[in-house]
Protein backbone atom coordinates (compact mmCIF):
# COMPACT_ATOMS: atom_id res chain seq x y z
CA UNK A 1 0.00 0.00 0.00
CA UNK A 2 1.27 3.25 -0.63
CA UNK A 3 1.80 5.50 2.56
CA UNK A 4 1.35 9.67 2.08
CA UNK A 5 2.61 12.75 4.07
CA UNK A 6 1.36 14.99 5.01
CA UNK A 7 3.22 18.84 4.58
CA UNK A 8 2.31 22.05 3.27
CA UNK A 9 4.40 24.36 1.11
CA UNK A 10 4.19 27.72 -0.51
CA UNK A 11 5.94 26.35 -3.95
CA UNK A 12 2.47 23.96 -4.25
CA UNK A 13 1.35 26.58 -7.15
CA UNK A 14 4.04 26.08 -9.38
CA UNK A 15 3.99 22.42 -9.10
CA UNK A 16 0.95 21.45 -10.76
CA UNK A 17 1.35 21.10 -14.31
CA UNK A 18 -1.29 21.00 -17.41
CA UNK A 19 -1.00 17.68 -19.79
CA UNK A 20 -4.40 18.93 -21.66
CA UNK A 21 -6.31 21.53 -21.44
CA UNK A 22 -8.51 19.73 -18.97
CA UNK A 23 -6.21 18.00 -17.73
CA UNK A 24 -3.75 18.70 -14.72
CA UNK A 25 -1.06 16.40 -12.86
CA UNK A 26 0.06 17.17 -9.33
CA UNK A 27 3.73 16.87 -8.46
CA UNK A 28 5.45 13.56 -8.46
CA UNK A 29 5.19 11.76 -5.49
CA UNK A 30 7.77 8.86 -4.78
CA UNK A 31 6.53 6.32 -2.37
CA UNK A 32 9.07 4.69 -0.20
CA UNK A 33 10.40 1.32 -1.38
CA UNK A 34 7.48 1.52 -4.40
CA UNK A 35 6.54 3.35 -7.85
CA UNK A 36 6.51 6.55 -8.62
CA UNK A 37 2.43 8.07 -8.72
CA UNK A 38 0.90 11.51 -9.41
CA UNK A 39 -3.04 12.39 -9.01
CA UNK A 40 -4.41 14.12 -11.70
CA UNK A 41 -7.57 17.03 -11.86
CA UNK A 42 -10.18 16.33 -15.34
CA UNK A 43 -11.81 20.01 -15.48
CA UNK A 44 -14.49 19.21 -17.84
CA UNK A 45 -17.17 22.09 -18.94
CA UNK A 46 -19.64 20.97 -16.42
CA UNK A 47 -17.65 22.47 -13.61
CA UNK A 48 -17.32 19.42 -11.72
CA UNK A 49 -13.84 19.24 -11.28
CA UNK A 50 -13.04 14.66 -10.61
CA UNK A 51 -9.84 14.49 -9.00
CA UNK A 52 -8.25 10.86 -10.23
CA UNK A 53 -6.01 8.63 -7.72
CA UNK A 54 -4.64 10.54 -4.66
CA UNK A 55 -2.47 12.85 -4.32
CA UNK A 56 1.16 12.11 -1.75
CA UNK A 57 0.75 15.24 0.24
CA UNK A 58 -1.60 18.51 -0.09
CA UNK A 59 0.87 20.57 -1.40
CA UNK A 60 -0.64 21.50 -4.18
CA UNK A 61 -4.12 21.75 -2.66
CA UNK A 62 -3.90 26.02 -2.44
CA UNK A 63 -3.34 25.23 -7.58
CA UNK A 64 -6.24 22.60 -7.18
CA UNK A 65 -8.35 25.29 -5.30
CA UNK A 66 -7.44 27.75 -8.30
CA UNK A 67 -8.57 25.66 -10.82
CA UNK A 68 -11.79 25.05 -9.58
CA UNK A 69 -11.65 22.76 -6.83
CA UNK A 70 -12.83 19.33 -6.55
CA UNK A 71 -16.20 17.90 -6.71
CA UNK A 72 -15.35 14.31 -6.77
CA UNK A 73 -12.28 11.76 -6.18
CA UNK A 74 -11.92 8.50 -7.71
CA UNK A 75 -9.65 5.62 -6.68
CA UNK A 76 -8.51 3.05 -8.85
CA UNK A 77 -7.49 0.58 -5.79
CA UNK A 78 -6.94 0.09 -2.24
CA UNK A 79 -3.04 0.99 -3.06
CA UNK A 80 -4.18 4.92 -3.18
CA UNK A 81 -5.65 4.64 0.25
CA UNK A 82 -4.04 6.74 2.88
CA UNK A 83 -4.26 10.05 5.02
CA UNK A 84 -4.70 12.22 2.39
CA UNK A 85 -8.50 10.80 1.26
CA UNK A 86 -9.73 12.36 4.56
CA UNK A 87 -7.37 15.78 3.66
CA UNK A 88 -8.96 16.29 -0.12
CA UNK A 89 -12.81 15.60 1.37
CA UNK A 90 -12.28 18.01 4.03
CA UNK A 91 -10.70 20.75 2.10
CA UNK A 92 -12.80 20.49 -0.71
CA UNK A 93 -15.90 18.66 0.32
CA UNK A 94 -15.23 16.64 -2.45
CA UNK A 95 -17.61 12.67 -2.52
CA UNK A 96 -14.98 9.51 -2.82
CA UNK A 97 -15.90 6.81 -5.35
CA UNK A 98 -13.77 3.89 -5.26
CA UNK A 99 -14.37 0.38 -5.90
CA UNK A 100 -16.60 -1.66 -3.08
CA UNK A 101 -14.46 -4.96 -3.60
CA UNK A 102 -11.63 -2.87 -1.28
CA UNK A 103 -13.69 -0.76 1.10
CA UNK A 104 -12.35 -2.50 3.75
CA UNK A 105 -8.88 -1.42 3.29
CA UNK A 106 -10.21 2.12 1.90
CA UNK A 107 -12.52 3.10 4.66
CA UNK A 108 -9.60 2.47 7.31
CA UNK A 109 -8.68 6.29 6.02
CA UNK A 110 -11.95 7.89 4.75
CA UNK A 111 -15.60 6.88 4.15
CA UNK A 112 -16.25 6.22 0.68
CA UNK A 113 -19.30 7.85 -0.79
CA UNK A 114 -20.15 5.85 -3.80
CA UNK A 115 -18.95 2.09 -4.23
CA UNK A 116 -18.51 1.12 -7.20
CA UNK A 117 -19.47 -2.44 -8.55
CA UNK A 118 -20.11 -2.36 -12.06
CA UNK A 119 -19.62 -1.55 -15.47
CA UNK A 120 -21.30 2.00 -16.22
CA UNK A 121 -21.35 5.77 -17.33
CA UNK A 122 -22.47 7.81 -13.59
CA UNK A 123 -24.03 11.11 -13.97
CA UNK A 124 -20.65 13.48 -14.09
CA UNK A 125 -19.81 11.51 -17.47
CA UNK A 126 -17.10 8.70 -15.91
CA UNK A 127 -17.56 5.50 -17.63
CA UNK A 128 -16.72 2.83 -14.84
CA UNK A 129 -14.83 0.19 -15.99
CA UNK A 130 -13.82 -3.12 -13.26
CA UNK A 131 -10.73 -4.79 -14.26
CA UNK A 132 -9.81 -7.03 -11.13
CA UNK A 133 -6.41 -8.60 -11.47
CA UNK A 134 -3.59 -6.15 -10.27
CA UNK A 135 -6.06 -5.75 -7.10
CA UNK A 136 -9.35 -7.42 -6.16
CA UNK A 137 -11.29 -4.04 -7.22
CA UNK A 138 -8.95 -2.66 -9.70
CA UNK A 139 -11.15 -0.34 -11.26
CA UNK A 140 -10.52 2.29 -14.36
CA UNK A 141 -12.32 5.05 -15.68
CA UNK A 142 -12.97 6.47 -19.20
CA UNK A 143 -13.76 9.92 -19.62
CA UNK A 144 -14.19 12.11 -22.64
CA UNK A 145 -11.75 14.83 -22.73
CA UNK A 146 -11.30 17.72 -24.98
CA UNK A 147 -11.55 18.28 -28.55
CA UNK A 148 -13.26 14.74 -28.49
CA UNK A 149 -10.26 13.03 -27.31
CA UNK A 150 -10.88 10.12 -24.93
CA UNK A 151 -8.85 9.90 -22.32
CA UNK A 152 -8.47 6.53 -20.49
CA UNK A 153 -7.61 6.11 -16.72
CA UNK A 154 -5.76 2.52 -15.73
CA UNK A 155 -4.37 2.69 -12.52
CA UNK A 156 -1.91 0.32 -12.18
CA UNK A 157 -3.66 -2.60 -14.37
CA UNK A 158 -1.71 -1.08 -17.34
CA UNK A 159 1.07 0.83 -17.31
CA UNK A 160 4.05 2.26 -19.83
CA UNK A 161 7.61 1.20 -19.00
CA UNK A 162 10.68 2.46 -21.06
CA UNK A 163 10.54 -0.84 -23.10
CA UNK A 164 6.84 -1.21 -23.52
CA UNK A 165 3.59 -1.45 -22.28
CA UNK A 166 3.28 -3.73 -18.98
CA UNK A 167 0.30 -5.05 -16.81
CA UNK A 168 0.66 -3.90 -13.13
CA UNK A 169 1.48 -7.97 -11.63
CA UNK A 170 2.65 -8.92 -8.59
CA UNK A 171 3.87 -12.24 -7.69
CA UNK A 172 1.52 -12.95 -4.72
CA UNK A 173 -0.36 -9.87 -4.97
CA UNK A 174 -2.25 -9.74 -8.37
CA UNK A 175 -4.17 -12.50 -10.43
CA UNK A 176 -2.79 -12.81 -14.06
CA UNK A 177 -6.01 -14.56 -14.87
CA UNK A 178 -7.76 -11.43 -13.80
CA UNK A 179 -5.24 -9.32 -15.82
CA UNK A 180 -5.84 -11.31 -19.31
CA UNK A 181 -9.51 -10.53 -18.64
CA UNK A 182 -8.81 -6.80 -17.69
CA UNK A 183 -6.99 -6.70 -21.13
CA UNK A 184 -9.94 -8.68 -23.09
CA UNK A 185 -12.08 -5.55 -21.33
CA UNK A 186 -9.73 -2.92 -22.00
CA UNK A 187 -9.90 -3.53 -25.88
CA UNK A 188 -13.52 -2.83 -26.18
CA UNK A 189 -12.34 0.84 -25.99
CA UNK A 190 -10.31 3.10 -28.12
CA UNK A 191 -8.65 5.73 -25.41
CA UNK A 192 -5.94 8.46 -27.37
CA UNK A 193 -4.46 9.38 -23.73
CA UNK A 194 -3.65 6.66 -21.54
CA UNK A 195 -3.10 7.91 -17.24
CA UNK A 196 -1.68 5.11 -15.24
CA UNK A 197 -0.92 5.46 -11.14
CA UNK A 198 1.98 4.30 -11.10
CA UNK A 199 5.12 5.33 -13.22
CA UNK A 200 8.72 4.14 -13.40
CA UNK A 201 11.23 6.59 -14.26
CA UNK A 202 11.76 7.13 -18.02
CA UNK A 203 7.67 6.66 -18.91
CA UNK A 204 6.16 9.22 -16.87
CA UNK A 205 2.61 8.45 -16.24
CA UNK A 206 0.71 9.99 -19.24
CA UNK A 207 0.56 8.12 -22.77
CA UNK A 208 -0.79 9.60 -26.15
CA UNK A 209 -2.22 6.07 -27.86
CA UNK A 210 -1.27 7.09 -31.51
CA UNK A 211 -3.98 5.71 -34.24
CA UNK A 212 -4.02 2.23 -34.80
CA UNK A 213 -1.73 1.47 -32.03
CA UNK A 214 -3.91 0.26 -29.45
CA UNK A 215 -4.96 -3.16 -29.24
CA UNK A 216 -0.79 -3.64 -30.44
CA UNK A 217 -0.20 -2.19 -27.13
CA UNK A 218 -2.61 -4.56 -25.21
CA UNK A 219 -1.25 -7.47 -27.00
CA UNK A 220 2.68 -6.44 -25.68
CA UNK A 221 1.07 -6.18 -21.85
CA UNK A 222 -0.37 -9.85 -22.60
CA UNK A 223 2.46 -10.98 -23.49
CA UNK A 224 4.68 -9.88 -20.91
CA UNK A 225 1.96 -11.93 -18.15
CA UNK A 226 3.33 -15.28 -20.36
Amino acid sequence: MRTETTHTTDTGIAAVSQVAPDLWETREFVVPGGPRTHAYLWTPPSGQNILFYSPGNDQDFDRLEQLGGVTRQYLSHQDEAGPMLRAVAHRFGSRLHAPAAEAGEIETHASIDVRLTERTVDDAGVEVIPTPGHSPGSTCYLVPGHDGRTYLFTGDTLLRYPDGWRTGYIPGYSDKDGLRAALDILATVQPDVVVSSAFVAGAPGVHHVAPGTWQTHLAQARAGLS
